[in-house]
């Protein structure tokens, strides 16, 4: 069964102007199985660079492998080419012949500053991730909603998380089997691989530590006093996982941005079934950070880069985006009450006064509350995508 991607029509738009259109995004997240559909119909090879002897010839003379996989085809798609050493220079050569290439990536190294500057002016880059909500209700065929027929299809979705395999798996035990063996895959494959990481216990108990306290405000040095790694070392486990697509790293909201870059981040999983496999624990109820994990998954299938904010006397916001210049803070909540309005939100209004605010909930009420000139706008996670998915 083929779920219609959101981000189709738009990769379709932009591919048109590029020689090289990239989809990055996490392992198994459908970036093949979109590109394969949107392929059909075309003259098309398709290349995977987990096959040794497509890479092989690829790293060894990149004339050959022109010859071999794209000659004669008016579309090349190349799949997981983070694979490939030195992949810049050989796709700026590619590019340049005149190929025109679709390719993947399920790793940010690709969109590193070696690799991109052999691109700038020949790739476009957009992000797959695990299904959204509405990619969700469209997976399980869900055309009419109710509040409680929500809540049933975001519980779900909250607990066994987006990945498309997951998904369209209807036994809960064979979900948990998927989310279990993708775990582990990523972390062997995808991190451990990529970025030659040989201390898979200190990966892995890091791993397990974020998951435990996804929301938490990460202090380095502490992290690494618990985990027995020292600095360095867990600075660059922290980038792996990241730019594996399997932790988003949220730093502070200040209005000058240079101060975020020293602040201490708050850490999530992109994934919120990725992040409850690698506790090994589902939540037969929804939990208030678990929903934060949630809601910020969506905000980052969005387009957003979230952050959080907190004073010195520690009022805080979940999370804050900017929209079109604009700054709209997000309250995350399992239970809205329309008279009760949290003291850090109160803050933030009356601090940076903000044309709307959201406060986005599992269940309780909805409307719009007046404060201060700000739009307070208590909503459901279909409400956020509502008010800010347009991007």
């Amino acid at each position: 069964m083929y779920v219609r991607r959101d981000l189709e029509e738009r990769f379709l738009r932009v591919s048109e102007h590029y020689g090289i259109a990239a989809l990055v995004g996490p392992r198994q997240s459908g970036k093949t199985t979109m590109l394969k559909n949107l392929m059909k119909g075309m003259d098309a090879s398709y290349v995977l660079f987990d096959d040794p002897d497509a890479r092989a010839i690829f790293e060894e003379d990149v004339k050959k492998f022109r010859t071999q996989y794209m000659e004669g085809h008016e579309l090349t798609v190349l799949d997981e080419v983070q694979y490939c050493k030195d992949a810049g220079s050989k796709l700026k050569y590619l590019a340049d012949t005149g190929s025109k290439i679709w390719m993947t990536s399920s790793s940010e190294v690709l969109l590193g500053k070696e690799a991109l500057s052999y691109l700038v002016g020949r790739v476009a880059i957009l992000r797959l991730y695990p299904f959204s909500i509405n990619e969700f209700l469209r997976a399980k065929g869900q055309k009419v909603l109710n509040p409680q027929i929500l809540r049933r299809h975001v519980w779900e979705h909250m607990s066994y998380g987006g990945f498309p395999g997951v998904v369209l798996t209807d036994s809960v035990e064979m979900k948990r089997t998927v989310l279990a063996n993708l775990q582990e895959t990523m972390l062997i494959k995808d991190v451990s691989r990529t970025f030659s990481i040989d201390n898979m216990g200190a990966l892995e108990r890091l791993t397990r530590y974020l998951a435990l306290n996804a929301g938490a405000i990460i202090s380095y040095s502490k992290l690494s006093d618990d985990l027995k790694i020292s600095f360095q070392t867990l600075k660059k486990y922290l980038d792996a996982l990241v730019k594996s697509y399997i932790i988003v790293d949220v730093p502070p909201f200040f209005s000058n941005r240079s101060r975020e870059i020293s602040k201490q981040p708050k850490m999530y999983f992109l994934d919120t079934g990725l992040r409850n496999a690698t506790v090994g624990r589902y939540p037969l109820e929804p939990e208030g950070r678990l929903f934060e994990n949630y809601v910020l998954s969506e905000l980052v299938k969005m387009g957003f880069e979230p952050r959080y904010w907190r004073t010195k006397s520690k009022a805080e916001v979940d999370f804050v985006v900017e929209k079109e210049g604009e700054i709209v803070p997000v309250e995350v909540k399992i239970n809205a009450d329309l008279s009760r309005i949290e003291r850090g939100l109160r803050s933030f209004i009356e601090k940076y006064e903000p044309e709307r605010a959201l406060v986005v909930s599992y269940k309780g009420d909805k409307g719009i509350v007046d404060m201060n000139g700000t739009e307070l706008v208590f909503t459901d996670i279909l409400g956020l995508w509502d008010m800010l998915g347009d991007m």
